[in-house]
């Protein structure tokens, strides 16, 4: 089983999943029960018309995220954090108090307030619930335990807008709602008291009351770290494509494949299947580490499944009253768009899990919290901003179709503007589907890389593909030093480019490229960087292992740090490889799905690490892998 299945059995984790499941659970029970209310019975109250109060209640949700994200950072930061959830938790339970009276008299205003009051709810827990996965989890759990929470809460989405509309359409409605409102929000609380304590992250902080200026230092946080502050950038835009789809689904459901009610319901819960299912499947194919080359994938099934629905969906709806769901489901072209709307889900969870999890792994730890705030104030104005351009557009006579490839088309053009200004993310892409279409990787090991701080990696020289296995199974990026023939190979070259791998040359052929070489080696290093080298200084041509050069040394003697063995199986014999000639030459001998294995040592201090004593290192590890 799955360890991020076997998370739901400890204490450490499952409260939090509960808790957190049930306040997402309880927001959208109150808010669709709202939205069907005022929709249907908005006359009993005023006589403002249904789409105005409806965009009201929407607004009134989502001001809060704007007014109080940085607080809530500030809070979740000074705070011990499982104090501030059962505050939060409490706090759920007096609005949902506060609800039931405004059911009971009738009263819009106090409804609206409730409301209101619950996105203050939801904007304190945010800040919370994502810093505090990387205080209960280990590295290795972050992708799984991310996964969870995400599949949970689009999970809990879905079941609290269907419970919320057809709790509210009940004989008496209004008094059943108001008692499962307040029970889900005693049930949360009661979970909460058994979360974990998770110690404060700045104790002494002092809070700054001032919502304006602290939410500009909160956005100056997310930028100290780049690759940080775009992954930020890309989990807005996720909310971005998501809030213009499920802004669509009433308005697709009934003006393109001309279905009831129930129609939209089916929509929501394809998205919400696909987006649990998709983030769950993120452990496996990340094997259980932050993999940012999912985030590639994802963007790619994004547009295509995206662009697909716009060519699958009819060019008019059936004419006549909306259809039931039997009769929409018997069209042809509806199971195809239905597939693509699950897909886009599945895809939209490998985007987004990854993005989390590297945002929470890369974080000062000090001021997780108020980054997370950050990214939260950032998805908020992204969302509005969704909400805006779809109205727009519809309002400029654009069909719902045409809005989905429009759609399509702006992320596709997002997709390759980031990864242009950030490289790894592609780097990763093609390194992990390496290893998962030609390859199986195995790692073992890995963790003697050290999380932080400079290191030498050297390994054994198998194949042309060497540098991207190691960069498969390292989790942090690493910088190769490489013969400048292969550094410049078509397609590879970008690749190595993106990577920052720096080209070598020997004395006698270019002896001012390997002084720059070095230069540059030991400029990486004293930055904190990984340098990974093969010192037998080419691939072998008969699958054992040469003498490693001297280079190793010249490296350590100007810049000493810790030494990491590694070895590589697998790779020998492959079209990858020199044998029997040069590579490409030749089908592959060995099938695709082979399985590689990449297996690291303990770490060598710099002062008794010599050519021959490494080279012993990676012959042990070669030999633990027969």
């Amino acid at each position: 089983m799955s360890s991020q299945f076997q998370l739901m059995r400890e204490r450490r984790f499952l409260p939090f999943f509960l808790t957190q499941f049930l306040g997402a659970f309880n927001d959208n029970l109150y808010k669709n029960a709202l939205v069907v209310l005022i929709t249907f019975q908005a006359a009993r109250f005023t006589t403002l018309a249904p789409g105005i109060l409806v965009n009201l209640a929407a607004g009134l949700f989502i001001l809060p995220f704007f007014l109080l994200s940085a607080t809530s950072g500030q809070l979740a930061d000074k705070f011990e954090k499982t104090r501030l959830i059962r505050f939060v938790k409490r706090f759920e339970i007096a609005i949902m108090a506060l609800a039931a009276v405004a059911f009971a008299l009738d009263s819009l205003a106090l409804l609206f307030a409730a409301l209101f009051l619950m996105g203050v709810h939801s904007t304190i827990f945010g800040p919370v619930k994502y810093a505090v996965l990387p205080v209960y989890l280990r590295e290795a759990e972050l992708v799984g335990g991310n996964a969870l929470v995400e599949s949970g809460t689009f999970v809990a989405i879905l079941l609290g807008t269907i419970a919320g509309g057809v709790a509210i359409a009940l004989p008496g409605g209004a008094a059943w709602l108001s008692a499962a409102v307040i029970a889900v929000a005693v049930a949360g609380y009661l979970t909460s008291r058994a979360i974990p304590v998770a110690p404060a992250a700045d104790p002494g902080l002092k809070i700054n009351w001032n919502p304006l200026t602290e939410t500009w230092r909160n956005i100056r946080f997310t930028r100290e770290n780049r690759t940080v502050f775009l992954s930020i950038l890309g989990i807005s835009w996720f909310w971005f494509y998501g809030a213009l789809f499920l802004s669509q689904f009433p308005g697709y459901a009934k003006d393109v494949l001309g279905g009831d009610e129930h129609s939209v319901t089916l929509l929501l819960a394809l998205f919400s299947v696909g987006i649990g299912v998709g983030s769950l499947l993120c452990e496996k194919l990340s094997g259980k580490h932050v993999e940012i080359g999912l985030v590639p994938f994802g963007s790619i099934g994004l547009s295509l499944f995206a662009f697909d629905l716009w060519l699958a969906s009819p060019a008019a709806a059936p004419a006549g009253s909306p259809l039931p769901l039997a009769a929409v489901l018997g069209a042809p072209a509806t199971w195809r768009a239905l597939v693509d709307l699950v897909m886009i889900g599945v895809f939209g969870g490998f985007f987004i899990v990854p993005l989390y999890a590297l945002v929470q792994a890369r974080s000062n730890p000090a001021h997780r919290s108020r980054i997370i705030a950050g990214n939260n104030i950032l998805n908020a104005l992204f969302m509005v901003v969704a909400a805006g351009l779809g109205a727009g557009l519809l309002a400029a006579g654009v069909t719902i179709p045409q809005l989905i490839l429009i759609t399509a088309v702006l992320n596709a053009a997002v997709a390759l503007y980031i990864y242009t200004l950030v490289p790894e993310f592609l780097v990763r892409f093609i390194a992990w589907l390496l290893v998962h279409t030609v390859y199986r990787l195995r790692v073992k090991g890995i963790e003697h890389i050290p999380a932080d701080g400079p290191a030498l990696l050297v390994a054994n020289h198998v194949s042309f593909v060497d540098a991207l296995v190691i960069m498969a199974a390292s989790r942090r990026p690493v910088r190769f030093v490489m013969d400048h023939r292969i550094f410049r190979w078509p397609v590879l070259s970008f690749v190595f480019r993106a990577s920052r791998a720096i080209p070598i040359a020997s004395a006698k052929e270019d002896a001012a490229m390997m002084k720059r070489a070095f230069d540059e080696v030991a400029g990486a290093l004293a930055a904190g960087e990984l340098v990974g080298i093969f010192p037998e200084g080419r691939i072998t041509d008969d699958g054992e292992l040469k003498p490693f050069r001297s280079g190793v040394t010249r490296i350590l003697a100007r810049t000493p740090v810790p030494v990491v063995p590694l070895a590589l199986r697998g790779l020998w014999g492959s079209s990858f490889s020199r044998k029997d000639g040069p590579a490409f030459s030749r089908p592959l001998r060995r099938g695709f799905f082979s399985r590689i294995e990449v297996v690291g040592g303990m770490p060598v201090a710099a002062e008794a690490a010599t050519p021959e004593s490494l080279q012993a290192a990676v012959a042990g590890l070669r030999g633990e892998m027969r």
